[in-house]
């Protein structure tokens, strides 16, 4: 994946917040096995801390937290995406936003811009106290994406992806998917309800990487509003490869057997890997999102 080096990226739409951490407090969740499996299995990909009953118990901030490399210093071109993480998610952002921005335009309807918060540590969200355990998120309270780029490295080291920049980009445009489902009203439909295979949960998770796949498929001829050229100039088939391996490594079917051993279909809440897959190539190859449509 390629950025314009002479391309100016938009850093209005990520607020970065690394280096004003809280400490790691102790995350509490439902106990026993079902506690564990929804903390390792549910909250990557999620929509929100509170929805998982997860809570932080220190509140103190950090007396000598660092500070942080801000992108709005750091991140002005497509060459700083290129070479920089932070700097290519701020471009990520900024693609995927202008592409639903120009398709909600297409189908008469308006796209209100959610700006993405980098943190280190812990976050608190209109959805609640998020440490970094909860992995990246979607806040629809206030219409934020949350992501800790340390996320990218365990979504290596502990999931096996065989991550790549694309892989970031799919983690990125799977929670603006969830934005997507907001504004259009199909987020709730994840509200409620028990956990398993055929859960509302499960859908509104393959339809956000449904949506994630649509946008890939129109990145390269996405114009941005400030050039009028696409900001990403090339994606290649090992790229969209990247991607479809990160899905996989968190689908509930491979987390439940690398961490419990078995597969209980029973507790599912995002999909198995097969069906994460399915979903975003389909959005990968049609461009459609109406043929993201995980509840028929």
């Amino acid at each position: 994946m390629q950025f314009d080096d002479d391309a100016g990226l938009d850093t209005s739409q990520v607020q970065d917040r690394r280096g004003s951490r809280l400490p790691g407090g102790r995350a509490t969740l439902g106990g026993g096995l079902a506690g564990l499996i929804a903390l390792v299995a549910g909250l990557f990909f999620g929509i929100g801390p509170n929805e998982l009953g997860l809570t932080d118990t220190d509140q103190s901030p950090e007396p000598n937290a660092s500070p942080a490399e801000r992108v709005q210093e750091r991140c002005r071109t497509g060459q700083d995406a290129n070479s920089r993480e932070d700097c290519r998610t701020v471009a990520v952002v900024n693609s995927a936003q202008s592409f639903w921005q120009q398709e909600f335009r297409r189908r008469g309807a308006a796209y209100e811009r959610a700006p993405t918060v980098l943190f280190t540590g812990r976050a608190d969200t209109a959805c609640g106290s998020a440490t970094s355990a909860v992995g990246p998120f979607y806040c629809p309270g206030d219409r934020k994406v949350y992501l800790d780029l340390d996320f990218f490295r365990e979504l290596r080291t502990k999931f096996g992806s065989s991550g790549g920049p694309f892989a970031q980009a799919y983690v990125v445009a799977h929670e603006y998917g969830h934005h997507v489902q907001n504004l259009t009203g199909t987020l709730s439909r994840s509200q409620g309800g028990r956990p398993g295979a055929d859960s509302g949960s499960v859908k509104v998770e393959l339809q956000a990487d449904c949506y994630a796949g649509v946008w890939a498929r129109h990145a390269t001829d996405t114009p941005q509003e400030s050039t009028g050229r696409p900001l990403i100039t090339s994606l290649t088939e090992a790229d969209v490869r990247d991607g479809l391996d990160a899905a996989a490594a968190v689908g509930d079917d491979r987390i439940q057997e690398r961490f419990q051993g078995r597969v209980t279909p029973e507790s599912w809440t995002h999909g198995s890997s097969a069906q994460r897959q399915q979903w975003f190539s389909t959005g990968f190859r049609t461009g459609n999102m109406a043929r993201c449509d995980t509840f028929r």
